[in-house]
């Protein structure tokens, strides 16, 4: 919970630090500096995440106000000093002197004109020689930003700049809970949800200062980035795939129920039937996946806005559901009884031939598993609408 700002600040500076003896007395000097050329109230702030060296000493010595967060983690470093920031605005940056600490009007610039999000963007303000990794300016950062964007629809272009600048409001909104380097997404990610004022801004990246590795790790962090992306949009996670899926196995299935298909380039039969099949249990799944985390997403406070779907329950509720599933358990088992009876016939499925025979067995367990998949699914949506009983579920 952000406490209340005891005195009118306007300006929090936060740097996350873990180790940073050599860089850091240089950003706090260029934060403070800042604040005292433009004449802005403000605080630097240093989140330390449990450094071994001097780097706390360092921090205390020039007056910064030194956080001490006991969890690791890039993320709870700065959700540590975002509480104990009393500004009305915050800034945070790595102090590693790699950004352009003195020159952060362009930030406080926006959120002065109603802004909640400003974030930096480094291809716009320029990338020094060495100061960025080349599989992480032209493949990683581009791909991973494009994503978000396509995703969640957000105007910035560098979702991982590692300084950006926000609202208390908006940060307390956010209800930030990441622990690692994703939270860089979960900032852009919420506010995009929330439908925040977001905008970017150019700045400048430089070479770190340190004389040791950063703690980013390319692949680790690259796929946390990603995943959290995922988890956060359902929709493209499981309900645009579960959607293709479905229609391209009904229409295969659909096609192949009565007999071989013949296409130009070859014959599809009973093999192609299967996998149909499979396809459309593959993608009924998924859009049972989608439902289910995009309901408790909801419920749970993780997404904001309530699910799109809410008012298709008015007409599909629990009783109808259970009613769709049971009709497809009960076609399923009429059409393997049908089979059966058809096996104890004289010549038995040889009569029937080897193809049909496969068509009745198959397209009666495909079903049963829509069937059971349709009941199930019903239930546990019913379960997480027990949360909100004026919805009906």
């Amino acid at each position: 919970m952000y406490k209340e700002s005891p005195s009118p600040l306007e300006l929090s500076i936060v740097l996350p630090c873990l180790n940073e003896e050599k860089t850091l007395g240089t950003c706090i000097r260029k934060a403070q500096g800042f604040l005292q050329r433009h004449g802005v109230h403000g605080e630097a702030i240093v989140a330390d995440n449990g450094s071994s060296d001097r780097s706390v000493e360092i921090a205390e010595s020039l007056g910064a106000c030194v956080v001490h967060v006991l969890e690791k983690g890039y993320g709870n470093a700065l959700r540590g000093g975002f509480v104990a920031a009393r500004g009305q605005f915050i800034l945070m940056a790595d102090a590693d002197d790699s950004y352009d600490l003195e020159n952060l009007m362009p930030f406080l610039e926006k959120l002065r004109q109603g802004y909640d999000l400003v974030m930096g963007n480094r291809f716009k303000g320029g990338i020094a020689p060495g100061a960025m990794p080349w599989h992480h300016r032209y493949i990683g950062n581009p791909v991973l930003s494009f994503i978000g964007k396509l995703f969640f629809h957000s105007p910035a272009n560098d979702f991982h700049c590692g300084i950006r600048a926000f609202t208390r409001e908006a940060i307390e909104r956010m209800n930030l809970q990441t622990t690692g380097m994703e939270l860089a997404s979960e900032i852009v990610i919420k506010a995009s949800l929330l439908e925040m004022r977001v905008c970017e801004v150019p700045t400048r990246l430089f070479p770190d200062g340190r004389d040791r590795p950063p703690h980013l790790r390319s692949f680790r962090d690259g796929w946390r980035h990603l995943r959290f992306l995922l988890l956060y949009s359902p929709v493209w996670l499981f309900a645009y795939p579960g959607a293709a899926l479905i229609l391209l196995g009904t229409f295969f299935s659909l096609a192949l129920a009565l007999g071989p298909l013949y296409l130009p380039f070859r014959l599809v039969d009973f093999h192609t039937f299967i996998v149909s099949g499979a396809l459309m249990v593959i993608g009924f799944n998924l859009l049972s996946f989608y439902a289910i985390t995009r309901v408790y997403a909801y419920y749970a406070g993780l997404l904001p806005r309530q699910p799109e779907f809410f008012g298709w329950f008015r007409y599909f509720n629990l009783e109808r559901g259970l009613l769709l599933g049971f009709f497809l358990l009960l076609a399923g088992a009429g059409v393997i009884l049908y089979a059966a009876i058809l096996s104890q016939a004289p010549g038995g499925f040889e009569t029937v031939g080897f193809g049909t025979s496969v068509r009745l067995v198959f397209g009666g367990s495909l079903a049963l598993s829509l069937g059971a998949q349709a009941v199930f699914t019903s239930f546990v949506l019913s379960m997480l609408g027990l949360k909100a009983p004026q919805t009906r579920i």
